[in-house]
């Protein structure tokens, strides 16, 4: 029985006697730590849950598979464990208790490079276009963490988004997005500059990333409490990242890379209030594309000083299109330096119990847009999906056999995927989309892809992680690497096979065609795409530190580098503290 004895990990955990009493260390009972997580591990805030039926069958058969290949191998359990085999024997497991989601074979649990010629390859070009940061100041991101993260986030309790406690395809009501965030403490700085660079450029493949941002909704103002804005001075008090800070990042990450490593969006705010700021960002910070949000109060749509700020829809003549003519006329100038300065990229969805409307998200005034505006690319962010980062409900509908076009009717993206079929300047992109499906709703996942191949093509859907908030993008770069849409599924319903080739151009060749970049190489020494200085923290100049709000200038320096951990030969454990349920 686990005693409270001083200066220990008991006296520590916040567990009541009785409950400490059905809890184990979860170090010392692991026999077998694979390094896809088989059980829900607390931090000692809370209670664990016991393991669900499908997680015991998933650790039962990678029990299995370890043994059988250790033993074939002339390894020890502990050896095996932290090879790519025990990786193969998690993926294996998964596929033979939850269906045939991912591209593994048995040799791969023996042949470590069967293991890396199914992985991401070393040459894979990987374009993220949604990537997030924080600037200093401010404290984002904590819910966003969280139901990446699971139990394991410091200071929640419950799945923030999952207030029901519903369950997802593992049986789970909160089962970690990322494995790697288990356990990870959680404080604004996992947010800010350093972190940022690290998770994107040291422990990702990504090669060129497009660092987002967000026109401000609401703002507190002393005395009214809170509001739409009434200005754009409003609006910047409240921005999680600036323009200006936005680009600043850009130009400091490609000027210590030697090359384009990160491109950025301008803050897409629409109305004939806001038209003197959108030209004063394409005049001062030539932005490489444009971020905008439907329903965001972002529109001011007269001169009264005094009116709100409202929503908009991408149709709206009075609103949105004189936003689009300034836009247009600035690609003729800056065609050879900015090309993708005509992508317009749109956030669509992730709104629950909403009403379908565009200003909501609902991709209804996204046609006779991408009509009047043939010269614009048009990239529906999240491809309108509608459920907020738990799909529950989008997996009730593939259950129910509703259909619209032959195909589930999953709210609002299949209706998205069908209505822009024939417009060949719209692009279906799958940020947040894809990491809150492919670990918790497999099947939900393989019908978006699959309705978005086969209504878009494999040549207009693009890839974008919605990092830094779940964590380094790895993890999804190499999950749709290795995910399939099941042989079944795609004869039912007509879905493209999602081939290498498919993968290759949603992961980065189709977003290299939109901002003209060369994708035929990947980051080296020598070549174009050159890597960030492991040095890059105490590169960062007072300039930037004073641009991104840093209190009192305190950058962290990262001392220990992914080369220097490589180097020394260093393994993954796969060991996780905490407590698990008895």
């Amino acid at each position: 029985m686990l005693k409270r004895t001083k200066g220990s990990r008991e006296e520590d955990a916040w567990l009541s006697d009785e409950q400490l009493a059905q809890c184990a260390r979860a170090d010392e009972a692991q026999t077998y730590a694979s390094p896809v997580p088989t059980r829900i591990v607390s931090n000692g805030e809370y209670m664990p849950e016991p393991q669900t039926v499908n997680q015991k069958r998933v650790e039962a058969r990678i029990q299995e598979l370890v043994e059988f290949s250790s033993k074939k191998l002339g390894l020890t359990r502990r050896q095996f464990l932290v090879s790519t085999g025990a990786m193969a024997a998690s993926f294996l497991a998964m596929n033979e208790v939850f269906g045939q989601f991912f591209n593994v074979r048995q040799e791969e649990l023996t042949e470590p490079s069967a293991f890396a010629a199914s992985g991401a390859p070393s040459n894979l070009f990987v374009f993220d276009d949604q990537l997030h940061m924080v600037r200093h100041s401010r404290a984002h991101g904590g819910a966003l963490r969280a139901v990446a993260q699971g139990r394991t986030t410091p200071g929640f309790s419950a799945n923030p988004f999952n207030p029901e406690g519903l369950p997802d395809e593992l049986g789970d009501a909160w089962t970690p997005w990322n494995p790697a965030l288990i356990g990870v403490d959680l404080g604004p700085e996992a947010f800010h500059l350093v972190q940022f660079i690290k998770d994107v450029y040291l422990d990702s493949q990504v090669t060129v990333g497009l660092l987002s941002n967000v026109t401000a909704s609401q703002v507190t103002i002393e005395g009214e409490g809170r509001r739409p804005p009434k200005n754009l001075e409003e609006s910047f008090s409240a921005e999680m990242l600036t323009a200006a800070q936005t680009m600043g990042v850009r130009d400091f990450v490609n000027k210590i890379a030697g090359s384009t490593r990160l491109l950025a969006h301008g803050l897409l705010y629409t109305g004939i209030g806001n038209t003197d700021f959108v030209q004063y960002q394409i005049d001062e910070y030539k932005p490489d594309a444009w971020k905008g949000y439907t329903i965001s109060f972002a529109a001011k749509v007269d001169q009264d000083p005094d009116s709100l700020m409202r929503q908009w829809r991408m149709d709206d003549e009075r609103v949105a299109y004189p936003t689009y003519e300034i836009i247009s006329k600035s690609q003729a100038k800056l065609r050879d330096t900015k090309p993708g300065i005509g992508n317009i990229c749109v956030h669509k969805g992730l709104a629950p119990n909403e009403e379908a409307t565009p200003e909501i998200g609902h991709p209804s005034d996204i046609p006779k847009a991408a009509t009047d505006w043939p010269n614009l690319n048009f990239i529906i962010y999240h491809s309108c999906i509608r459920p907020r980062f738990f799909v529950f409900e989008s997996l009730q509908e593939i259950e129910s056999g509703a259909l619209r076009g032959g195909v589930p009717d999953i709210s609002w993206t299949t209706e998205f995927a069908q209505l822009v079929a024939d417009f060949p300047n719209v692009y279906g992109e799958i940020g947040t989309t894809w990491a809150s499906t492919v670990i918790t709703f497999p099947t939900v996942a393989a019908h978006i892809l699959g309705q978005l191949l086969k209504f878009l093509g494999e040549d207009r859907v693009v890839f974008g992680s919605d990092s830094v908030w779940y964590g380094s993008p790895q993890w999804q770069i190499e999950a749709l690497w290795r995910f399939e849409i099941p042989r079944e599924m795609r004869e039912r319903y007509g879905y493209p096979e999602l081939t290498e080739t498919a993968k290759r151009k949603i992961l980065g060749l189709n977003s290299a065609r939109l901002y003209q970049l060369s994708s035929t190489r990947t980051v080296t020494a020598q070549g174009e795409y050159r890597p960030v200085p492991p040095d890059y923290a105490s590169r960062i100049p007072d300039e930037l530190k004073t641009l991104l709000e840093f209190p009192g200038f305190a950058a962290d320096n990262l001392s220990k580098m992914k080369s220097e951990y490589l180097a020394k030969g260093a393994v993954p454990s796969n060991t996780r503290y905490g407590w698990i349920r008895t």
